[in-house]
C-alpha cells in the first residue's frame, strides 16, 4: 500500500472526531472542531447530511483551516467534489456511495479514501483494492442512532475478524460510550469514534479526557 504522507495522523491518533451538529449543543461545527482539536484528535471528519452544498463549503472551509493550522487530518463523508474543492486530506466512503476505484482516479495518489464495512466479506474487498483503499470504518459496533437507516450492529464479533484478519488501518465506530469503550479497546480497536458522546457533551476537552481514562489511549493500546 502508498503510504500517503497525511495518513500519519491516522495512524498515531487514539480518537476519530466526526461532526454532528445537531447533537452539538447548538455550537455548531465549527466550535465543536476547535475544541475536539484543542484536546488533541488528530483526525477530523465532516458529516453532514442534511444541509445544502453552500452551506456546507462554507463550514469546511473553515475547518479545513483550522485543521491546517493545528497540523490535524481533515475528512470529508461522502462528498468527493467537496473534499477536492477546500483541499481536504481526503474522503469517506460508504458502500453505496461511488466505487472507490472510481474516486480514487477522480481524486489523485496524495488524497486519503476511507471506507466504511459491515461485514467480513466488505473488510476483504477494501483490503483487495490494495492502494486505493487507506483505512476501513468498522461498524456500527452497537446499536446507533447518529445516522438514518443505518444497518444493524455487527458486535465485537466482526471487530475482531477485522483485528486478526485485515491489515488495512481501521476504526470502530457505532454506539460507542465512554462506559463501554474499555471493551471495544479489549476486542483490538486502537483508533475508535464516539461520535454524540463527544460533540454532545458539556465539555468536549473535559469529556474526552475521561474518555482516554477509561479506555486507554493510542499509546497505551498499541
Amino acid at each position: 500500500m502508498r503510504y500517503r504522507a497525511n495518513l500519519s495522523n491516522f495512524m498515531s491518533t487514539d480518537i476519530y472526531g466526526i461532526t454532528a451538529d445537531g447533537y452539538s449543543l447548538g455550537r455548531g461545527n465549527i466550535e465543536t472542531v476547535k475544541q475536539m482539536v484543542s484536546a488533541g484528535v488528530k483526525v477530523v471528519q465532516y458529516r453532514e447530511k442534511k444541509k445544502n452544498a453552500r452551506t456546507m463549503y462554507e463550514e469546511c472551509v473553515e475547518i479545513r483551516e483550522i485543521t491546517r493550522r493545528s497540523g490535524v487530518t481533515f475528512i470529508v463523508n461522502d462528498h468527493v467534489d467537496l473534499a477536492v474543492a477546500v483541499n481536504a486530506d481526503g474522503v469517506h466512503l460508504g458502500q453505496d456511495d461511488l466505487p472507490p476505484e472510481r474516486v480514487r482516479a477522480m481524486i489523485g495518489d496524495e488524497m486519503i479514501i476511507g471506507l466504511s464495512t459491515h461485514s467480513a466479506a466488505q473488510a476483504r474487498e477494501a483490503e483487495r483494492l490494495g492502494g486505493t483503499i487507506d483505512y476501513i470504518g468498522v461498524g456500527p459496533i452497537f446499536a446507533t442512532r447518529t445516522k438514518e437507516d443505518v444497518c444493524e450492529p455487527v458486535g465485537l464479533e466482526y471487530l475482531g475478524y477485522v483485528a486478526g484478519n485485515i491489515d488495512l488501518p481501521f476504526v470502530a465506530i457505532g454506539g460507542i460510550k465512554e462506559h463501554n469503550i474499555a471493551v471495544v479497546r479489549a476486542g483490538g480497536a486502537r483508533i475508535v469514534s464516539l461520535v454524540t458522546e463527544i460533540v454532545g457533551a458539556a465539555d468536549i476537552p473535559g469529556k474526552l479526557a475521561a474518555i482516554r481514562l477509561r479506555g486507554g489511549s493510542a499509546e497505551t493500546n498499541s
